[in-house]
Parts: structure tokens; C-alpha cells; sequence
């Protein structure tokens, strides 16, 4: 066993991610996980999940934006594609996005280049749904729930002789001295540990029903979707900027409930298992990047990988891999190595 050690910091779709891809470079490393929030208390288990990145989705410049879009959809698709598919919850499916104003609102440029399927929809299937639609497009993608995946990556990654500690983060310098370097993954909790002004809030809220007969997506105007996943249906949503509020709302349970069913009929009726509330940890450019920070006269050394906003389950891939190498680019010339 080697003497580096690497502290991943949130269990989060990206933490744990980044935790199992470190592993498969430092085999020998001694790696931890630490976080105070688990599973349903992510805001990743709050996302439908379903890869369709924002058109201004961005990193620190379009290649490696694009780069990270590529890398994550081969990244899930080859996972959706083998044995362990079923289990980390990845499954492949098909649907439309329609809009009654703007052609734009249904092309999505990342989409259209790593997609198998992108088009236009045709006249017949804008009038699938009830609605003035003038412009549509159909795509094949993939869907990952977070409530199969995370389990599953906190499973692998114990049985590679990873460690999970539950620990509220109160400063990076503090847990970065007990590691040769930290990665960075607490998504909207990194706003007070690095003191990011850059980074805010955008509250989402959707509804989870059982509609075991809906096997595609749609999305229509004003931020409407519905998303079947792999044992229930997300129906949203809302997108509201800088709002701190984790409860559920009555007012937005009813808004989602008629824009769903008017978009879809046949939804009336479906069983309500819950409603979910997230804030998605959104920053203008996503945040994945080096940093040496100093803590009692001591050099830190941190990896950040946050700030993806309502796109993390979608990119955990793509900046998690980003994350590894910029990791050992930090380690370079670490004799532990």
C-alpha cells in the first residue's frame, strides 16, 4: 500500500464519480470519501437524471466543454452497455421537446454531436401532444438515476478498499492537511468553503408518480418535462434563481401537476409517490481547476470540481475525468507516486 492519500469531499453524483475514477489510477493510494449528506439527502437524487445538457452549459473554453460532453455520454453508454448497467441504474431512451415559440428552444448543440439520434420532428409528431407546437425534435439519449448509481459507485468503491466518512466539512485547509491532495465535490457547499461568490442557488422542485406505461420523454414550454426513469416518472419543473428554500411548495405542486397533465393527458390519475425539492449548484463556467491553498503556514493542495448546476448527473463523467488528470498534475513530482 502506497502512503498517498486523496480526500474526495461530498458523496454527491460528482463525488462519488471522481472517487471511483482515482481509484482506477491510484490503486495502491489510500482514498476517502467524506461528506455529511448521503444518498436522498443529494440534490442529486433529486435530478430525473436524463442527459440533456444547457445550451450554455460551460467550461473554461468550448473544447473542453465539448470534450466533456463526449466523454460523459461514452462514459454512461458504455456503463448503460455492460453487465453492471442494470445495477448502477443507466438505461437508454427516446422522446421529444417541443416548443410553440422559438426554433431554437429545440436544438441543443451538444446533443446534436454525440447523440445517435438527433432530428427534427416531423408534422405528425408535433401533434402528439395537445398544444399550438410549431417546433419539435426527437433524440436518443440516456437516462441515469442517481437513486441505483450512487449506491452503486459508494458500493464499488468500498469494495476497492475505499473509506466513507461521515464528517461536516467546516474548512478545506483542516481536512487538507491530513491529504496529499483533496478534491473538491460539495457542489453548492463550496460557495462557503471557498468563499464563491460566483456560485448560486437555482431551486428546483418536481414530482415523482408511477406511469409504468410511459417509456418516453417530452418537454414543452415553460420548464415542463416529463421523464420516465427506471421505476418512476419525474414531472417538473421550475427553475428559480437565488432562492434558498428547501421546502416543498403547494403552489409549485400544483403548477407542475396541470403543465404535465395538459401536456400529457394520459398522466391524470397517476399515483404520486413524492415531491422533491434541489438547489442546483449553478455557476457561470463550472468550476474545475487546481488551486494551492495555504492553512497554518502549510501548503494545501485541492482539486475543485463543482458548479454544475442543474447538469451534474449529465457531466459527472466528463469533469470527474477532468478532475484525475488535473490530479496528478498536482501530485507531479510527489514522491509517494
Amino acid at each position: 500500500m502506497s502512503d498517498l492519500k486523496i480526500g474526495v469531499l461530498g458523496a454527491g453524483v460528482i463525488g462519488t464519480t471522481t472517487a471511483l475514477e482515482l481509484q482506477k489510477r491510484y490503486r495502491n493510494a489510500k482514498i476517502d470519501i467524506i461528506a455529511n449528506e448521503f444518498f436522498e439527502d443529494t440534490t442529486s437524487y433529486v435530478a430525473a437524471g436524463v442527459f440533456r445538457p444547457g445550451t450554455s452549459f460551460s467550461g473554461p473554453n468550448e473544447d473542453i466543454t465539448e470534450k466533456w460532453m463526449r466523454d460523459s455520454y461514452d462514459y454512461w453508454d458504455n456503463l448503460r452497455r455492460s453487465r453492471e448497467g442494470i445495477d448502477a441504474g443507466i438505461i437508454e431512451l427516446s422522446g421529444y421537446i417541443f416548443s410553440s415559440q422559438y426554433p431554437e428552444i429545440v436544438r441543443n448543440r451538444f446533443l446534436e454531436k454525440v447523440c445517435p439520434i438527433y432530428r427534427a420532428a416531423t408534422p405528425d409528431e408535433l401533434t402528439l401532444c395537445p398544444g399550438n407546437w410549431k417546433y419539435g425534435s426527437f433524440f436518443t439519449t440516456v437516462l441515469t438515476q442517481s437513486s441505483y448509481y450512487i449506491p452503486w459507485t459508494l458500493t464499488q468503491f468500498k469494495r476497492n478498499g475505499g473509506l466513507v466518512l461521515n464528517q461536516k466539512i467546516e474548512n478545506l485547509g483542516q481536512v487538507g492537511l491530513n491529504y496529499d491532495v483533496i478534491v473538491n465535490c460539495t457542489g453548492l457547499g463550496a460557495k462557503f468553503l471557498c468563499n464563491d461568490h460566483q456560485l448560486v442557488p437555482i431551486r428546483g422542485q418536481v414530482t415523482k408518480v408511477k406511469a409504468p406505461w410511459l417509456k418516453t420523454f417530452f418537454y414543452g414550454d415553460l420548464d415542463t418535462y416529463i421523464i420516465p426513469g427506471v421505476d418512476s416518472v419525474t414531472l417538473g419543473g421550475c427553475r428559480q434563481y437565488e432562492s434558498w428554500d428547501t421546502d416543498v411548495n403547494k403552489y409549485d405542486i400544483l403548477r407542475i401537476k396541470e403543465q404535465c397533465e395538459t401536456l400529457l393527458p394520459s398522466l391524470k390519475g397517476a399515483k404520486v409517490i413524492g415531491h422533491k425539492v434541489g438547489l442546483r449548484p449553478h455557476r457561470n463556467v463550472v468550476r474545475v481547476e487546481k488551486e494551492i491553498r495555504k492553512f497554518n503556514g502549510k501548503n494545501i493542495k485541492v482539486v475543485h470540481n463543482y458548479g454544475h448546476g442543474g447538469y451534474g448527473v449529465t457531466t459527472a463523467p466528463g469533469t470527474s475525468l477532468y478532475a484525475c488528470e488535473l490530479v496528478q498534475e498536482i501530485l507531479a513530482g510527489n514522491s509517494k507516486l
